[in-house]
């Protein structure tokens, strides 16, 4: 409260007037709370380890809460970060995401494993708290941002909150987790900052409002045979996007109609409305076809569905909780499975929706330059069909382009931005790109953008699928960019032409010389595709180049190829 105000006593008041007034300002000011001062501004680091750009959008979003508060936050990608300074800081944010099988982003793979080695320091007096990011359908969820956590605990520094796991949709985790660390850091000042999601307000088409766009083109890039990869060309007219050449394009699919028919029919209740995220009510088809993942299924939802089940069979598989046992049950089914098999009690749509996990975009890459294409986004889309405990099955995102996508229909997108994965600044830098399958698509970006600007850098492509008759994805367009010179070279590996398998990694052994001098001459290196087989196969191949070509040990070639990455020298665009 503020205190009593009193006119001064020489005042050209009559005692009368000076009352009164006194009285009125007392009353006009009464219940005036005047702020408390909020002591010297808190400092913190926010840490970010990211792969496709998910972490590093969080981080610079929580920079900014910070930036508005009480705070002085500084922003740190792990790649560049002086590891010096670990051992000085006060407050520690750490937003970490895992890709492929449980390993750290190709950014912070060099700090993953400085801290997690024996020559970390002590970190006492360090405060902490970490934010992991991951996919419940991978088995090693959140490995990273588990490791990081466990791993400085180790080293002395204190926990400010327990780790928080995402599970894909990170609005609710990281909300929650970044309103719980504010209070603890600041709690006076806590409550001035603006914790809400800052994406909602801003204008234009993004993740929270994805932009319609127009089917402009819709072809299968294969001949006659089993594999079908779709060239897709959508019109981003009218949106106010843009995007850059190793960018990704977010795409939110539409379920099967008729599997999502046999679910409802299958349920124990009257479908009825359901209220979405956004406080918007729609009806339970219309949320199972557009809102809801009705796909693969995992641990940790079965576990979910087993509290209401009655089935003896999920209830073991829950108690036994046995990796393998896990990936033989889920291997191949889908939430279809769960309704029909093994049929658990709700009560209305609203209570199963609930335990359902929002569909979430797709990225693809982006397969396209806008200099080529103005007003267009391109992708290459491999299909993915197969069958599985007597159902057809598919890809959700691949079969709504190949099978679902009517005259009318308007795909919902939005652009991701890749900012780990660019071309060199410098046009006359050599390229040495990697890309098998539809691992094509950002180099058919990369070589649009090349020609378009005119740089003068050689470029290198090593492309790689089954059958050169049927499987050559864009090859008319390469055959042409050979002859014109803008591709100086085109290895092409066709793994299933002869008796041999022959694979992207086998021409660049094969090339080893070669390689080598483009290396010595300032290559850039880039990857694009599987991240389990065939990247690590690469990466292998990388080493061995440097031993077998560049006279190094293994550990003389493990530190070229970090420098290579620290230099930005070498990029990955893998899945």
């Amino acid at each position: 409260m503020v205190s009593p105000i009193r006119l001064p006593d020489d005042a050209p008041f009559s005692a009368e007037q000076r009352a009164w007034l006194d009285a009125f300002l007392h009353k006009a000011l009464a219940g005036i709370t005047m702020p408390e001062p909020v002591g010297p501004a808190v400092p913190v680091t926010v840490l970010y380890a990211t792969q496709t750009g998910n972490a590093e959008g969080l981080a610079k979003k929580l920079f900014k809460t910070l930036a508005k508060g009480n705070f002085t936050p500084i922003l740190a990608n792990a790649e560049d970060y002086d590891r010096t300074l670990l051992p000085k800081e006060e407050n520690l944010l750490v937003i970490a995401s895992t890709y492929g099988d449980g390993e750290p982003p190709d950014s912070a793979a060099s700090f993953h494993t400085w801290l997690l080695n024996g020559d970390a320091p002590s970190l006492d007096g360090v405060n902490f708290s970490v934010l992991a990011l991951g996919d419940t359908s991978y088995p090693d969820f959140c490995k990273c941002g588990a490791e990081i956590d466990t791993r400085l605990a180790e080293l002395g520094a204190n926990r400010l909150t327990e780790r928080v796991e995402s599970d894909v949709d990170t609005d609710e985790p990281y909300s929650r987790w970044s309103s719980d660390v504010l209070k603890i850091l600041a709690p006076g000042a806590a409550a001035r900052v603006e914790t809400a999601d800052e994406d909602a307000a801003e204008d234009g088409f993004s993740k929270n409002r994805p932009f319609p766009a127009t089917v402009l083109e819709n072809r299968n890039l294969n001949g006659p045979g089993a594999k079908e990869t779709h060239h897709i060309a959508l019109s981003l007219a009218e949106s106010g996007l843009e995007y850059e050449v190793g960018d990704a394009l977010a795409v939110y699919p539409g379920n099967r109609p008729e599997v999502v028919d046999e679910i409802i029919a299958s349920l124990p209740f009257k479908p009825s409305t359901v209220t979405l995220a956004d406080g918007t009510e729609t009806g339970l088809r219309d949320a199972l076809l557009h809102h809801y993942d009705i796909g693969a299924i995992n641990p940790a939802f079965v576990k979910k569905w087993q509290t209401r089940s009655g089935s003896p069979m999920l209830r073991s598989l829950v108690e036994a909780d046995d990796k393998n046992s896990w990936d033989t049950f889920c291997h191949g089914r889908d939430l279809i499975d769960l309704v029909v098999d093994y049929p658990a009690d709700f009560t209305d749509a609203e209570d199963f929706t609930a335990v359902l996990r929002k569909l979430q975009p797709r990225l693809y890459s982006i397969a396209s330059s806008p200099l080529a294409h103005p007003g267009e986004v391109h992708l290459c889309i491999g299909i993915v069909r197969y069958e599985s405990f007597g159902r057809k099955r598919g890809g959700i995102c691949s079969t709504y382009f190949s099978d679902r996508i009517a005259a009318d229909t308007k795909p919902r997108v939005y652009v991701h931005t890749s900012p780990a994965f660019r071309l060199p600044n410098d046009g006359s830098t050599p390229l040495i790109m990697v890309g098998p399958g539809t691992g094509i698509a950002p180099f058919r970006a990369f070589l649009e953008d090349r020609k378009a600007t005119g740089a003068t850098g050689k470029n290198w492509l090593f492309f790689g699928n089954p059958h050169s008759a049927t499987d050559y994805l864009y090859g008319e367009e390469l055959d042409a960019y050979l002859q014109d010179g803008t591709l100086a070279k085109l290895d092409l590996a066709w793994s299933r032409d002869q008796g041999e398998k022959v694979y992207v990694q086998h021409l660049m052994q094969r090339n080893g010389a070669e390689l080598w001098k483009w290396f010595q001459e300032g290559a850039a290196f880039y990857v694009c595709g599987d991240a389990s087989r065939m990247a690590k196969d690469v990466d292998d191949a990388l080493h061995q180049l440097a031993i077998n070509h560049g006279g190094k040990d293994e550990a003389g070639a493990k530190a070229w190829v970090e420098d290579l990455k620290k230099a930005k020298r070498y990029q990955r665009d893998v899945y």
